[in-house]
């Protein structure tokens, strides 16, 4: 959570707000506007004008309303500490008024780009805009009182302490004048001033310690006098605010030398007047100045009365010296203890539930602790491995000694040669197992289980034997066949010689054009069969696209030396089933050279009148680009005046900032 509001931006007046806002508009906003200009364009200027304007007014106001603390957000201490310093009431109407003057300039703005929307002319949008600025400008003029208010509370905040509700807290109060101050200042670096009259400290004091690794925080609070809450000042009234807010040991302070101007009876009073506020607080009662007076040598009744503040067991006593430091560090060492063991006594017991059971944080580091015990209620003894009792320290100078793997290492090669042995010292049933291979498991199954070993050995002499089969002309005989069971061996034989075939070429065509260009797709050529077999088999009309495709070859064909067109003997028009395909690539190729690209200036249109008519109308269309000096929709240069300075004549020697 924030504890401290130092980066708070700073609040300008009323007449610096304006300053700020309108000299941003005119900076970011081009000021060249002519009457000739379109009326649309006039318009969107000035409505640009206006929405810059509210829109920087509006991130001003969001920026103010951003960076003060919300009441509602804060921690309760810093809630009411604000209340007692300036009011809450105040603060909250002053930033109510910024808001408000926020949605009002939204309004305005709103209102009068409606309006700037309908004029008609360059004199209308220009008073428009002057009126919408103008309006704009009296509600900042209003906020001049707020302003000022938000800016003093800015700069208070600034410098008040920072303070930590949550962390650990040793808070110091009592009378005026008996040690608070001296006490901070010895057990911590804080420069507090100490001056020896009451009411020298008037606001809250922070000083930081460290004890046993932890930060620690301790706060020096004003001094409290015995009076009804309702009177008491802004002063006292930070010091009740701590108090009842933070998270603290308690270390009330007392005087009883009564050189503070308070009597000891009044010092006991207050104690009692206040101590509803110490409700679950650890709480000490510090004796001061014991170099002058320490509570043996109060009378009989004070002493009495001072034991009263101890007897409900929650406070104690403690004693001390500022100016001969004696009991100083006894007591912040005993303030501490205590604050450690009440705040983890605290985490401890919310992570319990009412029943008893852990919950929480603590629930969930129980439920990982497991002690084991023997069941039965058996003792067992502690038993230490005779190999562990036996092993001696590493020697290297040790003939002795146990053997190293870095020792291996040295003895075969050195690192880079030498290579471990992870599997030496697998743990398994057969010490022969070590170096087999690892199974490969696929589908909960292991893959080596299904492996012939002899497989590659019976392949080889299956592929022997069917050389020596071909060789001999056995797949070659012309006779009848008698038995079936030959004709499909047969059959099987021819499919696996053409598989192995067709396998061999994808793999010599896959690694000769491995590094050679794809070729393009108005080469490769097709046959007609092909694509029959291919709709056929999809299921589509075969006859008329054989047909289209038969018509479109005739139309392109090429007469050759005998006079014929460029089909094979079968009519095939796409000229792929001649024997050579390498000449069918060619004659694909030189088609596709031979075809002429599409022609813009037609494509797409029905006739010449048509024709005619789109280009009159893309004549009429850049008229008003043409007019505008612009070559399309896209392009936005605009014929307004420029800066001479910049595009005529040489630079003179000078300053170079225009630019």
């Amino acid at each position: 959570m924030k504890t401290t509001w130092k980066d708070i931006a700073p609040v300008p007046t009323s007449q610096e707000f304006l300053d700020i806002v309108l000299s941003r508009t005119q900076r970011q906003l081009p000021t060249q506007i002519r009457a000739g200009f379109k009326i649309s364009r006039i318009r969107g200027f000035y409505t640009r004008k206006v929405k810059y304007t509210q829109e920087t007014f509006c991130e001003k106001f969001q920026a103010i309303l951003d960076g003060f603390p919300r009441l509602q957000d804060v921690h309760p201490f810093h809630k009411d500490l604000m209340n007692t310093l300036y009011d809450a009431d105040h603060f909250k109407i002053a930033l109510g008024q910024i808001s408000t003057a926020k949605h009002l300039i939204e309004t305005v703005s709103r209102d009068y780009v409606r309006l700037i929307k309908y004029a008609q002319s360059l004199f209308q949008c220009k008073q428009l805009k002057r009126a919408a600025l103008g309006r704009m400008a009296t509600i900042c003029r209003r906020l001049k009182d707020p302003l000022i208010y938000l800016e003093q509370v800015r700069q208070h905040l600034g410098r008040l302490p920072s303070i930590d509700p949550n962390t650990r807290t040793l808070l110091i109060c009592g009378y005026p004048n008996v040690g608070k101050s001296s006490f901070l200042r010895s057990v911590t670096r804080a420069d507090v001033d100490v001056q020896p009259y009451a009411f020298t400290t008037k606001s809250l004091f922070v000083g930081h310690f460290d004890y046993k690794y932890l930060r620690f925080q301790a706060i020096d609070t004003p001094g409290i006098l015995d009076h009804p809450l309702e009177e008491m000042n802004t002063i006292e009234m930070q010091s009740i605010t701590a108090v009842a807010h933070l998270r603290s040991a308690i270390l009330y302070f007392m005087d009883l030398s009564e050189q503070c101007g308070y009597s000891v009876a009044d010092q006991i009073k207050l104690f009692h007047s206040i101590k509803p506020l110490f409700a679950n607080k650890i709480v000490f009662v510090v004796v001061n100045k014991i170099d002058i007076k320490r509570p043996e040598d109060l009378e009989p009744e004070l002493q009495e009365q001072l034991q009263t503040m101890l007897k409900s067991g929650d406070v104690e006593l403690l004693q001390l010296s500022c100016t001969t430091t004696e009991g100083v560090t006894a007591v912040k060492n005993a303030a501490c203890d205590k604050l450690l063991a009440e705040r983890v006594a605290q985490k401890l017991k919310s992570g319990t539930a009412s029943s008893g059971t852990p919950s929480g944080r603590l629930g969930d580091v129980l439920a990982r602790i497991h002690v084991a015990q023997p069941l039965g209620g058996v003792t067992r003894e502690t038993f230490i491995p005779e190999a562990v009792k036996s092993l001696k320290k590493y020697d290297k100078n040790d003939p002795e000694r146990r053997r190293l793997e870095r020792d291996i290492e040295e003895e075969n090669g050195g690192p880079g040669v030498y290579n471990v042995d992870l599997r030496k010292d697998y743990t398994l049933a057969d010490d022969e197992w070590k170096y087999d291979k690892i199974p490969e498991i696929w589908n909960g199954k292991n893959i080596y289980d299904y492996v012939d070993p002899d497989i590659e050995a019976k392949l080889a002499a299956l592929e022997e034997e069917e050389e020596k089969l071909q060789t001999d002309g056995y797949y070659d005989s012309d006779e009848s066949v008698e038995d079936a069971e030959d004709a499909d061996i047969r059959m099987k034989a021819d499919l696996i010689r053409e598989k192995r075939v067709l396998m061999r070429n994808e793999a010599k065509m896959r690694k000769s054009l491995k590094n050679r260009a794809v070729i393009p797709r108005s080469a490769k050529a097709k046959k007609v069969s092909e694509m029959e077999a291919a709709l056929d088999s999809a299921g589509y009309d075969v006859d008329a696209a054989s047909a289209r495709a038969r018509s479109q070859s005739h139309a392109r064909g090429r007469t050759t030396t005998r006079g014929d067109t460029a089909m094979g003997e079968d009519g095939d028009a796409m000229d792929i089933d001649s024997t050579d395909p390498r000449q069918a690539i060619a004659r694909a190729k030189s088609r596709a050279r031979t075809q002429p690209t599409t022609n813009r200036l037609v494509d797409g249109v029905a006739d010449a009148t048509a024709r005619s008519k789109a280009e009159r109308l893309a004549k009429l269309s850049q008229k008003k680009m043409n007019r505008m000096a612009r070559q399309g929709e896209a392009d936005r240069h605009t014929t307004a005046s420029l800066p001479k300075h910049l595009f005529s004549g040489k630079r003179t020697i000078g300053k170079t900032q225009r630019r």
